[in-house]
């Protein structure tokens, strides 16, 4: 009996120490450290509501807004992931046909790599310039923007990565772009 008051104790005092002291303690490091990360990355429109995360993708549709890249999950955050298709899967040529015709892609205009491919975790919020460009026209003629209003926006959202040190196109958070572009829209009626 001694020794199951014992382990007993032990269970409850490691349950105390994992589940709860050390996620306290990480949460409060992060806090003081990254606080607008700790507390999701949230992004707000210009009414102030919160419209996202600038961490996770979200779809758009809509013609008037920039698309990012294709999510394996739908963009549902609770169950990330990628589709762990094959290559030679015929699901996955489908899906690179039905996303080459709604880009309007050809050989001329290839569509760029990362708005045909879905990232490993299905919620990658960034794409590349490159594929940002690529969609300028769609953007620009649904909003009524000339071309080169809408680069600038691509320009001044750009982000460059720290960890981009060995090359590599800095990339552009879907969600802060389109946020910028209905910033443009409201000030430039």
């Amino acid at each position: 009996m001694k020794e199951l008051l014992t382990n007993l104790r032990l269970v409850i005092l490691s349950v105390l120490l994992c589940c709860v002291a050390y996620p306290a303690l990480l949460l409060a490091f992060a806090q003081m450290v990254v606080p607008w990360k700790a507390d999701g990355s949230l992004l707000t429109n210009e009414q102030g509501q919160i419209v996202g995360s600038a961490q996770l993708a979200q779809a758009f549709t809509r013609p008037e807004y920039f698309w990012p890249r294709p999510s394996a999950v739908n963009y549902n955050a609770s169950a990330t992931g990628g589709s762990n298709l094959s290559p030679t899967n015929p699901r996955l040529t489908e899906r690179a046909r039905e996303l080459i015709a709604q880009y309007g892609g050809s050989t001329a205009a290839p569509v760029p790599a990362d708005l045909m491919a879905a990232s490993g975790s299905g919620m990658d919020p960034h794409i590349t310039r490159a594929a940002a460009r690529y969609q300028v026209p769609r953007v620009a003629a649904a909003r009524g923007l000339p071309l080169h209003d809408v680069e600038a926006v691509i320009a001044s959202a750009s982000e460059v990565d720290a960890l981009r040190v060995f090359g590599g196109e800095p990339l552009v958070n879907v969600l802060r772009l389109n946020l910028a572009l209905d910033a443009l829209a409201a000030n430039n009626p």
